[in-house]
């Protein structure tokens, strides 16, 4: 059972949402977000991870370029 699944908050600075996702925190950081979270995890509301992925989908997408195979 994970963190999202016990019922964990949103780490964003002055969110109390209710978790939905759980992500390496350093990504969360690196796409502009605030967090309060020191472990290697961060929960992210449904608010958030939207937020999250708009502004990582560059870098995303340049991840998955990586793997591709020609």
């Amino acid at each position: 059972m994970g963190v999202v699944a016990k019922g964990a908050k949103c780490n964003v600075d002055g969110c109390m949402n209710d978790g939905a996702r759980s992500l390496n925190t350093t990504k969360v950081e690196n796409a502009g977000l605030r967090v309060n979270s020191t472990g290697k995890k961060t929960v992210l509301c449904k608010l958030h991870y939207k937020e999250y992925k708009k502004e990582s989908k560059d870098d995303r997408a340049l991840e998955r370029a990586r793997y591709d195979k020609f």
